[in-house]
């Protein structure tokens, strides 16, 4: 439904120059109407950009698992992996070269080519007629487009209106606000402590492989080679995910608490952070413990997580039963396990959260969010 008739491209000009009015005059937003009822459309032209990395291929995956209704699904990347065919829903599809005519006719694009694919490509996508649904870091706390986890606050996809973009958080947030957004409500957190045990996958398939080098080179008794971390991390911990900022805590901590406070609209909630890449291939551990303004017991608090949507309780410890990184790859859920209460604070809970961090800390959460988009709002 492309009018571009004069009077049509005068009158979206002139709601163009109107801050954050302009989308929902996009292509993507102008549906059919049937006897004065609103058609939906039965399906939807994708664009999934970073299409072979890690995420990008797990976000393909996804839509076909999920049987999202998509129409053409078009798969973009960069020179270096343009022309190789990718399978989807028993087809072939070739990967193209990103550029800023890769999103004609597209009514979804999936990112995850890193930030400063995004913060070029985003907008032109958005100007084409497109939603976009950024896994990078770039939008993230821009304060007019939404950071979403469907399990947590599924309403904030409405603002997507704002500038056609809605942001997909950082991964080891959204297993934890998955985690403790029933009790927030239950009995509200006043403080969080969290220290993450974060795989390689987290740094991309160039970091599987370095491990995978590494692994193989110690048993050989050959040198190791490191180029995506500082340090060996074969056998190793580092304490240390993204760059140091000037107060000693990294970029990673940093999306951690921040991210977790605009999701949980709680600007000041007081929460700490050290995040720790470990030498397993997929998956994110997490240790959390929080402090809440009501007494919340363990016993209680396994109740409201059981009954909680995305999360699957494994808290049997005298069975052994546990989450684990390995219970949890190529999984959707978010599992918790390890609740107790933490006995030196008046109102404590300590858990233990796990999730596959290419799956529902990013591709997953993603599809998630374009399925409610699609369901509610286009």
């Amino acid at each position: 439904m492309r009018d571009t008739g004069p009077r049509t491209f005068k009158s979206r000009a002139a709601s163009w120059s109107a801050a954050g009015k302009w989308v929902g005059l996009c292509a993507r937003g102008l549906k059919k109407r049937r006897n004065n009822k609103v058609v939906k459309k039965e399906q939807y032209n994708v664009a999934v950009v970073g299409a072979t990395g890690a995420v990008g291929e797990q976000m393909r995956e996804v839509l076909e698992e999920r049987h999202f209704p998509v129409g053409e699904l078009r798969l973009l990347a960069s020179e270096r992996s343009a022309g190789q065919f990718l399978p989807f829903q028993s087809k072939q599809i070739r990967v193209e070269i990103l550029n800023e005519d890769s999103f004609t006719d597209i009514d979804i694009g999936l990112f995850s080519a890193g930030a400063s694919v995004s913060a070029k490509y985003a907008p032109i996508a958005v100007r084409a007629g497109a939603v976009v649904v950024d896994n990078t870091s770039f939008f993230r706390m821009e304060p007019d487009i939404p950071l979403v986890v469907p399990e947590v606050n599924a309403k904030e996809i409405g603002n997507y209106k704002n500038r056609g973009i809605i942001a997909n958080p950082n991964c080891s947030t959204i297993q934890m606000v998955v985690a403790l957004k029933p009790l927030h409500d239950a009995v509200r957190i006043k403080r969080i402590v969290v220290s993450t045990y974060q795989s390689v996958s987290g740094a991309g398939r160039k970091a599987m492989e370095e491990l995978s080098q590494q692994v193989a080179a110690l048993f050989s008794g050959k040198e190791i080679e490191k180029e995506k971390f500082p340090h060996q991390i074969a056998f190793n911990c580092i304490p240390h995910i993204d760059a140091f900022m000037d107060d000693g805590y990294t970029k990673e901590e940093w999306k951690l608490i921040n991210e977790t406070r605009k999701i949980l609209n709680e600007p000041l909630l007081p929460i700490t952070a050290t995040t720790v890449r470990v030498p397993v291939f997929c998956s994110h551990s997490e240790s959390v413990n929080v402090e809440t303004e009501r007494k919340l017991t363990a016993t209680q608090a396994r109740g409201l997580l059981r009954e909680a949507p995305g999360i699957v309780v494994a808290d049997e410890p005298q069975a052994d039963v546990y989450p684990m990184a390995i219970d949890a790859v190529g999984k959707d859920a978010t599992y918790v396990g390890r609740i107790r209460d933490d006995d030196s604070v008046a109102n404590g809970l300590n858990l233990w959260v796990v999730a596959d961090n290419l799956r529902k800390g990013a591709a997953l959460n993603a599809v998630q969010i374009a399925e409610i988009l699609i369901r509610d709002f286009l």
